[in-house]
């Protein structure tokens, strides 16, 4: 997939025109998600993106969040050492900007978020083609101002110029992640222009059984640049029992460790309802192909209410991680 062009304020799907941004709904706890475990028992993989997409058609999103990740805002304001700025070279020493991917986009949030905040060229992805029209409403609605949410998206300072960052181009298309012959094509070896300099994972992981785990880690190690990549994961739901199936799926943080250290391997899980995969965490090495390493954790200061106990205390966790 080439580069995206030069800095717009234009969200895009291929059309000029976008419909005024409906009202999310608002978020439903996890004790009211035995319709999506319904919908998708039973179903192949394949058959995924026809039922989120008739989810959306229904009007029925509980993962909805409402507006972007105080967490993704607070890891990328707060950790800099961790993220190249936007505007750096590509490999042949032109003047770029660096490129994000926001796989499961929903409304776009956080691909807003990503491109007016911090300057990123943003590729939102989803399998819905409801999802895409949502998002592109919504983005409008953030150009305009119009969306209740200017703060949120204003535009960073950069601490050394104490300059604005200039707004990159936000972009939501329909597509299928796991597809290599897809929009996201699969990046050669080598070409680390083609691939994306930030992913953020949220209510992605947690949407997929268990069996496409390994699938999810191989495509995010091939997606993600060699040399300053980062693969950015909000931790979320915690605090949901692996047993009581999904989506959600329940997740832990050796779930992730295990399988972005060893992309595309089947790995068993534990049968003590632990949620943990059976595995050597300190296998994970170079000599796995593309594994990823964990750069930093932490708990932020805030995140989306889904991620507090009933006390408001957060429970999510952030993991940023790179080859």
């Amino acid at each position: 997939m080439a580069p995206s062009p030069p800095a717009d304020t234009t969200p895009t799907t291929g059309s000029s025109t976008a419909p005024a941004p409906a009202p999310a709904p608002a978020p439903e706890p996890l004790s009211g998600s035995s319709r999506l475990r319904d919908t998708f028992a039973g179903q192949p993989l394949s058959a995924h993106p026809a039922a989120w997409d008739a989810l959306w058609q229904a009007s029925y999103t509980p993962w909805d969040r409402g507006g972007g990740s105080d967490a993704l805002r607070e890891v990328l304001v707060t950790h800099p050492p961790l993220f190249p700025p936007p505007g750096g070279e590509s490999q042949t020493g032109t003047k770029r900007r660096r490129r994000a991917l926001v796989p499961g986009c929903g409304r776009g949030y956080d691909a807003v978020l990503l491109g007016r905040a911090f300057g990123y060229d943003v590729v939102g992805l989803d399998s819905s083609a409801e999802a895409v029209r949502a998002a592109v409403a919504n983005a409008a609605g953030a150009a305009a101002g119009s969306d209740g949410n200017g703060d949120v998206y204003a535009p960073q300072t950069e601490t050394e110029t104490e300059t604005e960052t200039s707004i990159g181009r936000v972009e939501f298309v329909l597509g299928d992640f796991f597809d290599e012959d897809g929009v996201l094509g699969k990046p050669a070896d080598g070409d680390d222009d083609s691939k994306f300099d930030l992913i953020f994972d949220y209510t992605f992981f947690c949407a997929l059984p268990i069996e496409a785990r390994p699938r999810w880690a191989r495509r995010m190690a091939d997606l993600l640049r060699r040399d300053t990549g980062r693969l950015v994961c909000l931790e979320w739901p915690l605090h949901k029992p692996p047993a009581t199936g999904g989506p959600p799926w329940g997740v832990t943080a050796r779930a992730y460790a295990a399988h972005l250290g060893h992309p595309g391997v089947e790995l068993a899980y534990q049968d003590d309802n632990s949620g943990d995969p059976i595995v050597s965490l300190g296998s994970s090495s170079s000599s796995n192909n593309g594994a990823l390493r964990c750069l930093a954790r932490f708990q932020p200061q805030k995140t989306h209410k889904a991620g507090c106990d009933e006390h408001g205390n957060v429970i999510d966790y952030v993991s940023v991680w790179g080859h």
